[in-house]
């Protein structure tokens, strides 16, 4: 019998919302190297069992937190041009990435991703974002690139210098790397 994914609802959802919540407040107070699973379903009102039934081990219910903190909250904002509109979405996105905060996200959701999953949605929030970016620029006439492009140009080697090179990453590494993707004309 094939085992299917099926999105959470109901009872599911709430236990997954519960959960989550859990891990984020008790990584706040006791620090996350303490969490455990019976600590997080004590927290979240659920059994243990529930936990391990649903996540398997604790490194992967931290990287499916991760992976949901790591996706945007909002649509990347509208400045006018395809230069503003990326050049503000990198340093924000390197910003963000970046934090303490940030980078702990990253190593979970990629410590807990067997299957290369997690980074998957990951990559696929950046490039929906830039998407939404590009798909406004050419509606205003402007050309762009396209997505793998930035991909590759913008967000590949700052999640590079992020993972493994962090110090002194700035804002105007972000820009310069939005303006190299661009050219000279904009596009």
């Amino acid at each position: 019998m094939s085992r299917q994914m099926v999105r959470p609802g109901g009872r599911s959802a709430r236990v997954q919302a519960a959960v989550h919540t859990a891990v984020r407040e008790l990584a706040s107070e006791v620090g996350r190297d303490a969490l455990t699973v019976p600590l997080i379903a004590q927290r979240a009102g659920v059994t243990p069992s529930t936990v391990y039934r649903r996540w398997g081990d604790l490194q992967e219910l931290l990287s499916d937190v991760a992976v949901e903190r790591l996706r945007p909250e909002t649509a990347p904002k509208d400045h006018g041009d395809l230069r503003s509109d990326l050049t503000a979405w990198a340093e924000q996105f390197l910003d963000e990435m970046s934090s303490p905060s940030g980078r702990a996200y990253i190593r979970d959701a990629l410590l807990g991703d067997p299957d290369g999953s997690n980074a998957g949605q990951c990559s696929a929030y950046a490039a929906e974002q830039i998407d939404t970016i590009l798909t406004r620029a050419a509606a205003r006439g402007e050309g762009t690139p396209d997505v793998e492009t930035v991909l590759d140009q913008v967000v590949a080697p700052m999640m590079y210098r992020i993972l493994f090179r962090p110090d002194g990453l700035a804002p105007a590494y972000a820009r310069r790397l939005a303006t190299e993707v661009l050219g000279p004309d904009g596009r």
